[in-house]
């Protein structure tokens, strides 16, 4: 395969705070060099891209050294916290803007949808802004028509075609982009995080054409995204940013397991107080990957299965485990302990773990804080955490049915059968 795409060494640099008086001495410093042949003397200065830290430099380097290619019919998955670069990256290559420094090599047109409505004219209406992406892809009005039924059924958006954009919710909008981008047939697609606006069945559509159109018809995709099930489903290949910066890159499985490690420190069990003399303290919560790599995220419908680490100065005998789980306005949702199945614990002196197991995660995506409590044989509280480790539920398919289950009108799922007798 050829490479349709190739970034070398491109950097991109932003000025902080507000464009005043400096930049245009800036401005003129920077003309004043280049007349005479010299390097930007802007280019040295800048600081790393961390927003975790304040920073006195007047640059700030959203991108630095970035190198990497993408071969015909590869799909690329670009992953990272939020932050890294990923969106400035998808920029440049859709040359929405430039680099500061450094080259981008590509082959073919180019179709991007790297924010809600990008691309669309608000007057106008939907059906026309088909047509006015198809000229900017610099294709002719005939080979726009050919097409126009196929994107328009894909969009799901047939009732409101003739309806000005600016009236369209951000989910048509998002329908009808993408429906554009995917079918003008260009070289190289490039998708941000939009796709998570649309409901899940149009996520799962919207993959399914991006399968189509990287296997099918042999052409690029570049594709963001936080969610780590579509990366794996979609990607061949994935890169990992962090700090404006390149980490890694390689084989997807590889690089989302990377990825999860680089949240372990985010996501991973804080405990404030110090209770390391107490004669029982809960030392670490947490979740482990297909990979056994700690973490916080499970899929719906998904196995679960909470790892408690417990540390003990001496043996305790019948202790008591309780485990609540609870919603995102602190409303309790589930409640596990030992005594309810009649499950007898003990701890050695020592480290102890214990394995909280649940057959089928029925919550529906969202963060899950825990309260776990301890207590001794006689019933007397020895140890207790709550919010400290919060169970992160992605998207997935908890009815087997090929269809990711988004609810609004219900907190978790159930298992069930509805049928004629």
């Amino acid at each position: 395969m050829s490479v349709i795409l190739k970034a070398e060494n491109i950097s991109k640099q932003y000025r902080l705070g507000l464009v005043g008086t400096g930049s245009f001495t800036h401005d003129v410093n920077r003309w004043w060099h280049a007349i005479r042949g010299k390097e930007d003397p802007y280019l040295k200065v800048g600081a790393l891209n961390d927003r975790s830290m304040k920073t006195s430099e007047e640059y700030v380097w959203a991108l630095q050294d970035i190198n990497f290619e993408v071969k015909d019919g590869e799909v690329l998955g670009i992953i990272g916290k939020n932050g890294a670069g990923k969106s400035t990256l998808l920029k440049l290559l859709s040359r929405v803007t430039s680099p500061t420094t450094g080259v981008i090599k590509t082959k073919g047109r180019i179709a991007s949808l790297l924010e809600v409505g990008t691309g669309f004219h608000p007057e106008l209406t939907g059906k026309e802004n088909i047509f006015l992406n198809g000229a900017i892809l610099g294709m002719n009005k005939s080979e726009i028509a050919e097409r126009l039924e196929e994107i328009i059924e894909f969009s799901g958006c047939e009732m409101y075609i003739d309806t000005p954009v600016k009236r369209y919710s951000s989910g048509m909008r998002v329908r009808l982009a993408f429906a554009v981008a995917a079918h003008l047939e260009p070289d190289i697609l490039v998708i941000d995080e939009v796709l998570a606006v649309g409901d899940a069945e149009f996520q799962k559509k919207a993959i399914g054409k991006m399968q189509d159109i990287s296997k099918g018809e042999g052409r690029t995709v570049l594709f963001v995204s936080h969610n780590m099930v579509s990366v794996q489903q979609l990607c061949t290949r994935c890169i990992l940013m962090e700090n404006g910066r390149i980490k890694t890159e390689g084989p997807t499985q590889e690089i989302i397991d990377e990825y999860l490690k680089l949240n372990d420190e985010t996501d991973s069990f804080k405990r404030t107080e110090n209770t390391a003399l107490s004669p029982v303290f809960i030392k670490d919560v947490y979740l482990l990957s297909p990979k056994k790599i700690k973490t916080n995220k499970v899929q719906c419908g998904h196995e679960l299965n909470i790892f408690i680490e417990i540390s003990a100065s001496e043996e305790q005998g019948n202790i008591r485990m309780e485990i609540g789980i609870d919603g995102k306005r602190g409303e309790r949702l589930v409640y596990l302990s030992n005594a309810l199945i009649e499950r007898k614990l003990t701890l050695n002196s020592g480290v102890n773990i214990v394995q909280v197991h649940i057959d089928k995660v029925p919550f529906l995506p969202g963060t899950y804080p825990l309260t776990i409590r301890i207590s001794n044989e006689s019933g007397k509280e020895v140890d207790k955490v709550q919010n400290n480790f919060k169970i992160q539920v992605e998207e997935g398919d908890f009815f087997n049915t090929g269809k990711l289950n988004v609810l609004s009108k219900s907190k978790f799922l159930m298992e069930h059968d509805i049928f004629k007798i």
